[in-house]
Parts: structure tokens; sequence; C-alpha cells
């Protein structure tokens, strides 16, 4: 008989919130995938699709990884379990992961920002990244280099267009 592997209750993964100005705001050097400590009031809520990282850190403290300012709002049919919407949660990583990103977070300019907030397989998860601030001439430069792929991608898109058009004929 053997035994039978449990399958995991949501298989694949469902994107819960981003941080789409961190890639906007900061050079992102690595990124790593982490478990949070959540209570069951905040992972209801989280499956509801409801969530915010914008203005959320990670710090290091104690050897301990600590996710701040995410908001997770309240669950509505929660009572007095509910949890707090901007508490701060435990990340869970490996120790090597947790020293490194300390060392490299206390160099000048780095920071951890998260980048996203999901389900893999049933669990709650967050993306987070190793990012150096931009400055405001990098913003523009990156912003400028979007808007000329952008016009380029048009431009091509628009010349195969006409030659469709003309081999139609």
């Amino acid at each position: 008989m053997g035994k039978q592997q449990k399958q995991p209750k949501e298989p694949g993964r469902k994107l819960v919130a981003q941080n789409k100005k961190a890639r906007h705001d900061y050079h992102i050097i690595t990124t790593y995938e982490c478990g949070m400590v959540l209570t069951g009031t905040e992972v209801k809520s989280l499956r509801q699709g409801r969530s915010s990282l914008v203005d959320g850190f990670v710090q290091i403290d104690g050897g301990e990884a600590w996710l701040h300012n995410v908001h997770i709002p309240e669950y509505s049919q929660g009572t007095w379990t509910n949890h707090s919407a901007r508490r701060k949660r435990k990340l869970l990583l490996h120790r090597e992961e947790i020293d490194k990103l300390s060392s490299k977070a206390d160099e000048t300019g780095h920071t951890i920002v998260p980048l996203s907030l999901y389900f893999k397989d049933g669990r709650a998860k967050v993306e987070i990244a190793l990012a150096k601030g931009k400055k405001e001439y990098d913003k523009r430069q990156t912003l400028r280099e979007k808007t000329d792929r952008r016009e380029a991608d048009r431009a091509i898109a628009a010349a195969r267009r006409r030659q469709r058009e003309r081999a139609a004929r």
C-alpha cells in the first residue's frame, strides 16, 4: 500500500498584490521568495484579494526578517480575533539568506522591499528584493527607454500591417 501524497489545496500561483512602484523607484539586485507568519483572519482577508504593498519594507532585527507597513485589511466576517491592518509580520527565510540580506542592506543606499504577495500551492508567499534607490535622472532615463521601446514596437507593427495589406491586394 504506500503513503499517499497530499495534494496542495490550490495548485499554481494566485497573485494578491504587486508593488509596481518599487521597480520604478529602485534598481532590483536580487529577489527572494519567502513565507510569512500570518493569523487566520489575515489569510482569509488575503484570499479575498485585498492587500497593499505600497510603503512596505523589510527590516532585519535580531537575526529575523520583519515585514513592515504592508496593509492587509481586517477580515469583514472577523470578530474579536481580527488582526490589526498594518502590524509587522515575520518572514520565513533560511539563516544564510537572512545573513546575506543583512550584510547587503547595511551598505549605503540599499534597502529590502516587497515586490509581490501571492499564494503558491495554497501558501501565502511574498517576493522581496534587495534594491538600491534610483536617482531622479535614472527614473527619467528608464521612462524614456520605455517610451522609446513602445514607439519602436508601434512603428514595427504599423510597417507589418502595411506590408500585409499590400500582400493582400
